[in-house]
């Protein structure tokens, strides 16, 4: 009876985990259905690599044997969760804002390129769309179709902004309208002056990226010497994790490791910049 309960309560805080890590991506509201989750859950499953997906399988496969193997119930949950979650909070988060501004000045680079050539911005809108740098690749090639559906430039540069959902980029796209209004040689001059103000954008952003991955990487060392603590005592005094193996015990484990992976959550979080609000925007 004892082992049941550590089973359902090893479950329950499993489940708990899952929950506040799931909790902590931010979505967008909308009424949502059972088929409409389903759909959510699978097409997440679907988006990872199949590296990852392997690798998820043998973590749960490996808890299982674990737990039927040592008796050790809270394995099902403590080693999945080490080995999917743990390394996803060691990692560093993807930084859109550093990769955009860096498309961004390599796009309007090779604009300001096109232009010396003797064409019109329009022109160098179209001359640069097979160049442009992937992350900008669908939004230029967009901007195009809409240059030829007879949109002003003013207009399809507002719902590029609007695609890219940036304030950095909000700032370029504003620049580059104001380029676009004033024609002739206003336009190579207000693209140079742009192009220094991102260098000098990105080299603060990256700056801050550095300083922000000082305390991730300070958790990483952490949590790499706790591990192999952990494993060698495992080795050679095994009877030190003796208590481990009770119901209460097991209860303590798992909420041993909830505790610290919610601090890396918290860590990670802090280490995440907020985006910046934007300011530019098309009309309805």
């Amino acid at each position: 009876m004892g082992l049941t309960g550590a089973a359902v309560a090893g479950c329950a805080v499993g489940a708990g985990i899952l929950l506040v890590i799931v909790g902590l991506i931010p979505t967008v509201e909308q009424p949502r259905t059972r088929t409409a989750e389903q759909g959510r859950v699978t097409r997440w499953w679907k988006n990872q690599t199949p590296r990852w997906r392997w690798w998820a399988v043998a973590a749960m496969v490996l808890g299982i044997v674990v737990a039927v193997v040592s008796g050790w119930l809270a394995a099902l949950v403590v080693i999945p969760a080490v080995l999917l979650v743990l390394p996803w909070l060691l990692s560093a988060p993807p930084n859109r804002e550093v990769d955009l501004l860096a498309a961004l000045d390599r796009w309007v680079r090779l604009v300001g390129t096109s232009i010396t050539s003797g064409r019109s911005i329009r022109d160098a809108f179209f001359a640069t769309r097979r160049q442009a740098p992937p992350l900008l690749e669908g939004a230029v090639t967009r901007l195009c179709t809409r240059l030829d559906q007879r949109w002003t430039i003013k207009d399809a540069l507002l719902a590029m902004a609007d695609e890219l959902e940036s304030a950095d980029a909000d700032a370029v796209i504003a620049a580059m309208v104001v380029a676009s209004a004033r024609g002739g040689g206003g336009v190579k001059a207000t693209l140079d002056a742009l192009s220094n103000t991102i260098q000098d954008r990105l080299r603060a952003l990256r700056e801050i990226s550095a300083e922000r991955a000082k305390p991730r990487a300070v958790a990483r060392q952490v949590t790499v010497i706790t591990l192999g603590v952990l494993g060698a005592a495992l080795l050679f005094n095994s009877p030190y994790f003796a208590p481990y193996t009770t119901p209460i015990g097991q209860l303590l484990a798992l909420g041993i490791t909830t505790a610290y992976l919610s601090c890396l959550i918290i860590l990670r979080r802090m280490t995440v910049p907020k985006m910046a609000p934007r300011f530019l925007r098309s009309a309805p």
